[in-house]
């Protein structure tokens, strides 16, 4: 049986499972033969932060405030201009408002290690954002659980 992940931030066809996709990469006579029949997903991360937020529903300007990261490094950013840290990429997925798959592929693509639920840190992170958080709420609760907030707290 063949199992399709969820449809892409853009809406396009569904994607096949990771593990999947592997077996037919390991299965395959040379890598040619698998490129020649499997889409790779080559989009950068400022493409796929617009798809993100054409997806959303939201603006550039949205997700500046719902993150709390700086509104020039954001724009750079979408720019591609500008290469982002773990926890800048994880503050513009509350921003955007992605869900948990959405931010594990955002984080892949920022090139940082995705959210590990054997972390303390990372699953009060990952509860955070399956229950529809906001950043400040997450933040409350990595504080409230003594643990580094996303926001460093002033003072």
């Amino acid at each position: 049986m063949v199992q399709i992940d969820e449809t892409s931030a853009a809406g396009e066809q569904p994607e096949r499972l990771t593990e999947e996709l592997l077996e037919r990469l390991l299965a395959s006579a040379t890598p040619e033969a698998y490129l020649s029949t499997t889409q790779t997903d080559d989009r950068s991360l400022a493409d796929y932060l617009l798809d993100l937020i054409d997806a959303h529903g939201v603006t550039r300007a949205d997700v500046v405030r719902g993150s709390a990261v700086n509104s020039t490094f954001v724009y750079q950013v979408f720019s591609g201009t500008r290469k982002i840290g773990r926890d800048n990429a994880i503050k513009l997925a509350f921003g955007i408002g992605c869900t948990l798959r959405e931010a594990q592929r955002l984080l892949r693509h920022a090139g940082v290690s995705e959210l590990w639920c054997k972390n303390r840190r990372d699953a009060i992170i990952i509860y955070a954002i399956e229950h529809g958080f906001t950043l400040a709420e997450c933040d409350d609760e990595l504080y409230r659980l003594g643990e580094d907030t996303l926001v460093p707290k002033e003072g």
